[in-house]
């Protein structure tokens, strides 16, 4: 009979493995995107993304059922579902400028500034000055590498603080939703806004066959599945780990990014996203709550 300390040593090995897997599928599923915007462009491949998504979450969770919302309830689901589809238009739009670890890791910026905002520790500004240095690093020249785009970079920080907006609005509608029914009506109020948006920027190319399939597999990779995993792996490891782990994403990104797409960053680059998921761990690692 297996001891507690072996099957507890198992659920935490299965947890992080979820975890992995997660990143690296919403990584790769970003990757097959960056793949479609030589075709539609990454409106139509946002649109297209949020579409799927939304169609199956629908399907899976059917979020018509349950408590009737107030109206104040529904413009709060509203708000959530709105800033997924602007953090989605910003990100993937900003991965038309810049490589895919780049992107990652400014984004990771909204949600650390969120970490910071009700904190006055001394050590928290040693991480907001490290993670400042970071991006100031990121566009500083190296033997001649070209300089990163500058709407690229605005993208990505837009993307960051609708992420922060994101993560303060599914906070309020999990007080009152349960997860799934909150994930399939804010991806597809998400999909409201973005899908219409694909349609007019992509026209008649966004109906090709190969295009909708390789959508789909953006939608279920992005979406459906690292959502799945983390579910597994937030009932099996505390909050404050799970964060931890995620800290590394930018990582996972510019790994895809350098293997699938080529994408290869200066020494200069790399040391600045360091700086970036060191500032963002520290953060996490020695926040009181």
């Amino acid at each position: 009979m297996p001891s507690h300390s072996s099957s507890s040593g198992q659920a935490r090995l299965l947890a992080v493995g979820a975890l992995v897997l997660s990143m690296l599928s919403l990584q790769v599923g970003a990757a097959f995107a960056k793949q479609l915007f030589p075709i539609i462009g990454p409106i139509a491949t946002t649109g297209l993304r949020s579409g799927f998504a939304a169609l199956v979450l629908c399907l899976l969770w059917r979020p018509w059922r349950g408590a009737r919302l107030r109206r104040r309830q529904w413009l709060t689901v509203l708000l959530y579902g709105l800033s997924l589809g602007l953090m989605n238009l910003c990100f993937y739009n900003s991965l038309h400028f810049l490589p895919l670890g780049v992107a990652v890791a400014v984004e990771f910026t909204g949600p650390f500034c969120l970490a910071l905002a009700s904190s006055r520790r001394p050590l928290d500004f040693v991480w907001l000055g490290l993670a400042v240095a970071g991006l100031l690093g990121l566009d500083l020249p190296w033997r001649g590498a070209p300089p990163l785009s500058g709407p690229g970079l605005a993208l990505a920080l837009a993307a960051g603080a609708c992420w922060a907006a994101y993560i303060l609005f599914g906070q309020r509608v999990g007080r009152f939703l349960p997860g799934g029914r909150a994930s399939a009506l804010g991806q597809f109020f998400a999909a409201t806004l973005t899908l219409p948006l694909g349609v007019a920027s992509g026209g008649a190319a966004i109906l090709s066959l190969p295009v909708l399939m390789v959508a789909f597999v953006v939608a279920m990779m992005s979406g459906a599945i690292p959502y799945s995993l983390e579910m597994i792996s937030l009932k099996r490891m505390p909050a404050k780990t799970f964060s931890i782990l995620v800290s590394l994403e930018p990582a996972v990104g510019a790994a895809v990014g350098w293997l699938g797409l080529h994408e290869h960053l200066s020494p200069l680059r790399l040391l600045a996203m360091a700086a970036l998921i060191i500032a963002s761990l520290g953060c996490t690692a020695t926040s009181r709550r």
